[in-house]
């Protein structure tokens, strides 16, 4: 079982930066592929980046170059570091865990309550 609680968002200017962190729970944390996703109003959840246990990687096209997924297993965290926001990364960012990895929240077996990132233009 893990739980997942994401903190760090809040409002930032286009062009700025903001940094979010999952911390989980858990004894097998570092097993877990961890994933964040993003939801919009009026538009279905998306897949934003993943990264293994190993730290293997892999980002949504839209934020490839300006977002990086980072973990530190001793400390069962994750964090998503997000550099020149623009307004359309405006999302509840949610953190996510499943052990297959994958850009398909339905593959994700756990999720933290998400996260308001809101970039204004």
């Amino acid at each position: 079982q893990v739980q997942l609680v994401e903190s760090g968002g809040g409002l930032v200017q286009a062009g700025g930066s903001l940094r979010l962190s999952c911390a989980a729970t858990g004894r097998t944390f570092s097993g877990y592929f961890m994933g964040w996703f993003r939801q919009a109003p009026g538009n279905e959840r998306e897949f934003v980046a993943r990264i293994s246990g190993v730290g293997g990687r892999y980002y949504a096209d839209s934020v490839k170059g300006r977002f990086t997924i980072s973990r530190d297993n001793a400390k069962k965290m994750v964090y998503l570091q997000m550099d020149s926001l623009k307004h359309e990364d405006t999302a509840v960012y949610y953190c996510a865990a499943n052990l297959g990895g994958g850009a398909y929240s339905g593959n994700y077996d756990y999720w933290g309550q998400g996260t308001q990132v809101t970039v204004s233009s």
